[in-house]
């Protein structure tokens, strides 16, 4: 019955990431929003949406271990997405690079990419450096400019986002049911179907989590590596899965900045959360999924801001550090 539910709702979380994906494009489109602000804002913030509200329950919650888990969820998401999410993405192109224009090169909006990445690696670095356990005011402090850093983050690429997205280079809308369309879908009817695809997978993804949440409770994992492992691996599948629609297409700017702007999010809203609410102390094992985390973001930034393709020492290299983190909990018992 648990494989069963498992498959059932990674099937809601496809076919709802095919809409949202469809609504994002045609509601940049609508508003005239460039190509990669789409990708990095867009489409990253309204994925992002689960693993955020994960780790704001578990901090609400007064349980034992709900701190646990709300902390896991927040250094989790972004190391994974550095790693396992970034090594699918370049899977993809490889499987699809004989259907794709490009080839294995990179379609993106170089600006974009590269002020993702490195806002993602100076942030998510100062909070690997507090993870000693900071006093109040120098976290509290640290926690606070986060989320003010992500208001001047939103604006630069708002700002710098490259060209709108033409209408020649998208697929009809869905929630679209004539079959000749004389101009554009309303704003109103992209925003429904964009709801409606979040909606699916958030509810595809929730019942994913509780399904390896009951797995991992039945073999006594405890919550931190719970929350580090399984949790951010199922809230991610919406990034995953939009950027598997997107790098099929050759539209890269989409694909990763899908992956790269969820990366920047969890980075700064999250753990701006977790600094100002937690006493941020972590343990071996959070601080070594955010050093590997960094790890792959900086395998990206090589490979992809500065080599400008997929390259498959890259794409072996961020499922290498995805993989180190799974021995390295299992050998640590």
């Amino acid at each position: 019955m648990d494989v069963v539910l498992l498959i059932f709702s990674f099937g809601i979380v496809l076919s709802g990431a095919l809409l949202f994906t469809n609504a994002v494009e045609w509601i940049g489109h609508r508003l005239e929003v460039g190509v990669g602000a789409v990708g990095s804002i867009l489409a990253a913030v309204g994925t992002a949406m689960p693993e955020t509200l994960i780790a704001i329950v578990a901090l609400v919650d007064a349980t034992e271990g709900s701190e646990d888990v709300a902390v896991g969820a927040i250094v989790g998401a972004p190391f994974l997405l550095g790693t396992l999410a970034m090594g699918l993405v370049g899977l993809f192109a490889y499987l699809y690079r004989d259907k794709r224009d490009q080839g294995l090169q990179l379609n993106v909006h170089r600006p974009t990419l590269e002020r993702d990445l490195l806002f993602f690696l100076v942030l998510f670095a100062i909070a690997g450096g507090l993870a000693w356990g900071p006093p109040p005011p120098l976290r509290i402090g640290v926690g606070i400019a986060f989320l003010v850093a992500y208001v001047a983050y939103i604006a630069l690429t708002l700002k710098g986002g490259g060209e709108v997205q033409s209408e020649e280079s998208l697929n009809p809308l869905i929630f679209e049911r004539r079959s000749e369309r004389r101009e554009d879908p309303s704003l109103l009817l992209c925003v429904v179907q964009l709801l409606v695809g979040l909606g699916a997978m958030v509810g595809g993804a929730h019942l994913f989590v509780e399904e390896l949440l009951n797995l991992a409770k039945s073999i006594g994992a405890e919550p931190l590596v719970l929350a580090l492992i399984l949790a951010p691996l199922a809230t991610e599948l919406p990034e995953k899965v939009n950027s598997f629609f997107w790098v099929r297409e050759g539209k890269d700017a989409l694909a990763l900045g899908n992956i790269t702007g969820a990366m920047v999010f969890q980075s700064m809203i999250p753990v701006g959360i977790g600094l100002i609410f937690t006493d941020w102390e972590l343990n071996w094992h959070a601080v070594l999924s955010i050093g590997l985390g960094l790890a792959g973001g900086l395998l990206a930034y090589e490979s992809l801001h500065l080599g400008r393709r997929f390259k498959l020492p890259a794409v072996i290299g961020w499922f290498a550090l995805y993989a180190s983190f799974i021995v390295a909990v299992v050998v640590s018992g």
